[in-house]
């Protein structure tokens, strides 16, 4: 099978055919198509959606870029630094910059990049839908997105950062349960009943973990390392299509051993 006119099954590709290869996909807006078809493939396999979805995001940092405030302000604002425009005596910066990641804050601490939507079935653990955005997106913001129509089950989990009147209101009216965990506030502290709910369903949504550490820590760390939007949507969609290609072999092999 040629692989995009570069040979890659001919060898064991070295790091500049393999940029290329990466570079062909994510400009032909093909990974997520790849990743459908990976997905297809599972399911005649047996390994349907099941036991209801788990929905987390995760962050995906980028080098951190050092730029002055006033040229932060002006990237937040969807514009070019001045001083990057061709002709300028910095206009070299442009083609080091990623002007699509932005910042974020989580447990104090500040990270810029991107994030990783998923949704994964409890049963089997396998992504079975994703989204990226830039880091400053909203969780809550994408859940519509990442929704798999296609799990036998109604349940979908999620952290407390979920929670909210109106995604209560689109689960109930696209036909799935809630177990998103219930959030206290200063004026409404929750009670010994949803606090003893809310670990029941911890239990549950943690699940969803093993597929960021799977990444993070087996499968060469999340850095993306690319420039732009564009080169990141590819670069996190390979990501999850190669976590599923693990996580099968993994089942698969499980299988075997109790066959």
């Amino acid at each position: 099978m040629q692989f995009l006119g570069l040979g890659l099954e001919d060898r064991i590709p070295d790091a500049t055919t393999v940029w290329l290869y990466r570079e062909r996909l994510a400009k032909a807006g093909i990974v997520e198509k790849l990743f459908e078809m990976f997905d297809a493939f599972l399911r005649e396999r047996g390994y349907q959606a099941m036991g209801g979805q788990i929905i987390d995001a995760s962050i995906v940092p980028v080098p951190t870029q050092r730029n002055s405030k006033e040229e932060n302000a002006e990237i937040k604002a969807g514009d070019i630094p001045a001083g990057w425009v061709e002709g300028s005596a910095n206009a070299n910066k442009l083609a080091q910059k990623d002007l699509d990641a932005r910042w974020t804050k989580r447990n104090g601490v500040s990270h810029y990049g991107y994030k990783n939507h998923v949704s994964t079935d409890r049963r089997h653990k396998l992504v079975r839908s994703y989204a990226v955005t830039d880091a400053a997106t909203h969780d809550s913001q994408v859940i519509g997105q990442v929704l798999d129509p296609d799990n036998t089950a109604t349940p979908v989990w999620a952290d407390k950062a979920y929670r909210s009147e109106e995604i209560e209101a689109l689960l109930e009216e696209l036909g799935y349960t809630s177990r998103i965990m219930r959030k206290g506030s200063a004026t409404k502290k929750l009670t010994r009943r949803e606090k003893q709910g809310n670990g029941t369903k911890a239990k549950v949504r943690a699940r969803v973990e093993h597929v960021f550490g799977s990444q993070a820590n087996d499968m060469g760390g999340t850095l993306v390392r690319s420039i732009g939007a564009m080169r990141a949507r590819a670069h996190i969609g390979l990501k999850n299509l190669a976590y599923n290609m693990r996580r099968f072999t993994h089942l698969e092999s499980a299988a075997s051993a109790t066959a």
